[in-house]
């Protein structure tokens, strides 16, 4: 006789709730067939697939602040990475793989902001996985035509003056924004810059946070 759980707790006194078993989907059996013939044949073990994912999952926006406080307190990196960001981030051990990485900075009379109009793209190894709305349909599509109104929504309101540029990742190509170095964090170091930026500063959505907003220790 079936039961209904739903007004019922379990054994262990949380609610039951649904089982979510589903068919795997045809690159999910895509993907267990390849993994298993690539260990059978000794091209990898499930070791190293293992430790590749868990370095997968330990990608964080911190990853690209720490490359932001950098180029704020070193000018021959920022020389570097706005020259080659992939060569740059590699020197800090961020490797970003076969794609092209292209630092983008915002100054007093430029800010940038970045979108993939076709899908995802997205710098993971430095920001590790984008967020929802970045990859919504909305977001692809309405800051290329309307980028100073999704600015404002996101609470970036810009004056007149300063020019919005959008950049467009691809499959081989990836883009992040140097913000502007907040005003009165002179002599900070290097880790306390990296607590201001923001993940969606270096998207472009958003602004480093207020220095003034964060407590600091002794310098």
């Amino acid at each position: 006789m079936p039961h209904d759980h739903h007004d019922h707790l379990s054994p262990s006194g949380h609610p039951y709730r649904p089982d979510d078993d589903h068919p795997l989907t045809y690159w999910q059996q895509m993907e267990i067939a390849i993994r298993e013939i690539l260990i059978e044949k000794g091209v990898t073990t499930a070791a190293e697939i293992n430790a590749q994912i868990d370095a997968m999952d330990a990608r964080s926006p911190a990853n690209g602040a720490a490359v932001v406080a950098r180029a704020w307190t070193e000018p021959a990196f920022r020389d570097d990475l706005l020259r080659d960001a992939s060569a740059a981030s590699a020197s800090m051990g961020f490797d970003i793989g076969p794609m092209k990485l292209i630092a983008v900075e915002n100054t007093a009379d430029v800010h940038n902001v970045i979108v993939c109009t076709l899908c995802s793209c997205y710098p993971r190894n430095l920001l590790g996985l984008p967020p929802d709305w970045y990859k919504s349909r909305a977001y692809r599509s309405r800051t290329v035509k309307e980028p100073r109104k999704v600015l404002a929504e996101f609470g970036v309101d810009l004056p007149d003056h300063v020019t919005v540029r959008v950049h467009d990742s691809t499959a081989d190509m990836r883009y992040i924004v140097v913000p502007a170095r907040p005003d009165g964090t002179d002599g900070w170091s290097a880790d306390q810059l990296a607590a201001l930026v923001t993940r969606d500063s270096m998207i472009g959505t958003g602004l480093p946070k207020d220095p003034g907003a964060i407590a600091q220790t002794p310098r």
